[in-house]
C-alpha cells in the first residue's frame, strides 16, 4: 500500500469516527460548567444573589444623593454649610457673604444653637418669627437658613437696602430701628452690626480669587431683587 493510499484511508476512518461520535469531550465541558454553576448557586442560596442586587441598586442611589447634597458655593472653602447658605441667600435675593456673616455671629454655624430668649438654629429665629416665615422645623439647617435669609431680605427691603439698618432690625427688631431713625443706641446691637459686616467682608475677601474667575454678582438693590410674595 502506497503512502498516498494509506493517508487517504486514515482520513476516511477519521471522518467516520467523527460522524458517529461528534466530539463528546467538548460537549461534556458545557454540561460540566452548567452543573458546577447550579451547584454553586444552590450552595450559596438566594441571599448571595440578593446582596449583589442590593449593591447594584444602592450605588447609583448613593451617587445621586451625594450629587443632590452638593451644591454650588460662593463662599470660601471650608465654610460650614457653604452650599446651603449660598442657596438660601440667592433664593431670597441677599448676599451669601452677608448671610454667612450673620450665621457666624448668631450661632457660630451650630445648627442646634439656642439662646435664653428662645431663639434657635443657625440664624437664631424666635418661634413666632419662624412660624411667620413658614419654618416648620427650626433646627433643620436648610429650613432655618431659608427662614433667616427671608427675614433678612424683608429688613433690607424695609430699610431701602441699608445693610446696617437691616442688620440692626434683625438684632433689635424693626420697631427699634424706626423709633431711633437708625441703629439703636444699644451696645449689643451696635457691636452686632459691626461684627456681622466684618464677617461678611472676610468671606468676600477669602473668596475673591474664585469670584474673579466667575461673572460678578449683581450688587444688592431692592429694584433688582425678587419681591416678597
Amino acid at each position: 500500500m502506497s503512502i498516498e493510499v494509506a493517508i487517504s484511508r486514515m482520513s476516511q476512518i477519521q471522518a467516520m469516527l467523527a460522524a458517529q461520535s461528534p466530539m463528546p469531550a467538548q460537549q461534556a465541558k458545557p454540561a460540566a460548567f452548567s452543573a458546577a454553576l447550579a451547584t454553586a448557586q444552590a450552595g450559596t442560596g438566594a441571599g448571595a444573589n440578593t446582596n449583589f442586587a442590593a449593591l447594584a441598586s444602592t450605588a447609583p442611589a448613593t451617587a445621586t444623593t451625594a450629587a443632590a447634597a452638593t451644591g454650588a458655593s460662593e463662599l470660601p472653602a471650608g465654610t460650614p454649610y457653604a452650599a446651603e447658605i449660598t442657596a438660601a441667600a440667592k433664593a431670597n435675593g441677599v448676599d451669601p457673604a452677608l448671610l454667612a456673616g450673620l450665621v457666624k455671629q448668631e450661632s457660630g454655624f451650630k445648627p442646634d444653637a439656642g439662646s435664653p430668649a428662645g431663639a434657635r438654629g443657625l440664624t437664631q429665629l424666635m418661634p413666632a418669627t419662624a412660624a411667620g416665615l413658614g419654618v416648620q422645623n427650626v433646627l433643620d439647617p436648610v429650613q432655618n437658613l431659608n427662614g433667616g435669609a427671608k427675614y433678612l431680605k424683608q429688613q433690607l427691603d424695609a430699610f431701602g437696602g441699608d445693610i446696617a439698618k437691616a442688620l440692626a432690625a434683625y438684632n433689635a427688631g424693626p420697631g427699634a430701628v424706626k423709633r431711633f431713625g437708625g441703629i439703636p443706641p444699644y451696645a449689643e446691637t451696635q457691636n452686632y452690626v459691626r461684627i456681622v459686616q466684618q464677617n461678611a467682608a472676610s468671606f468676600r475677601t477669602a473668596s475673591a480669587p474664585a469670584a474673579a474667575a466667575a461673572p460678578s454678582a449683581t450688587p444688592y438693590s431692592p429694584s433688582n431683587q425678587p419681591s416678597e410674595i
